[in-house]
């Protein structure tokens, strides 16, 4: 299932609200808005723009990073990986 940059997530839809902003995370990236090697914002941001939970927010990211399309760096944030 792709998702738009600007889709909103559906709670109630078949898919879990974690895939979902994996999807638009990835395509806010593949848009442009976060260039490579630099932060996307801080998971208390995403928790309150998706409205969704902490946890929720790890898993999206957590799937991301194991795609290799984000990368932690401790202290420091999440970042997008280079091309």
């Amino acid at each position: 299932m792709n998702f738009g940059p600007d889709d909103v997530i559906d709670h109630d839809g078949p898919v879990t609200p974690y895939r979902q902003l994996a999807g638009i995370l990835k395509a806010r990236i593949a848009r442009g808005d976060w260039a490579p090697n630099r932060a996307i914002p801080s998971e208390a941001r995403l928790v309150q723009e998706y409205g969704l939970a902490r946890t929720t927010v790890r898993r999206a990211s957590a799937v991301l990073i194991e795609e290799g399309i984000l990368f932690v760096v401790p202290q420091r944030g999440t970042f997008v990986a280079g091309r």
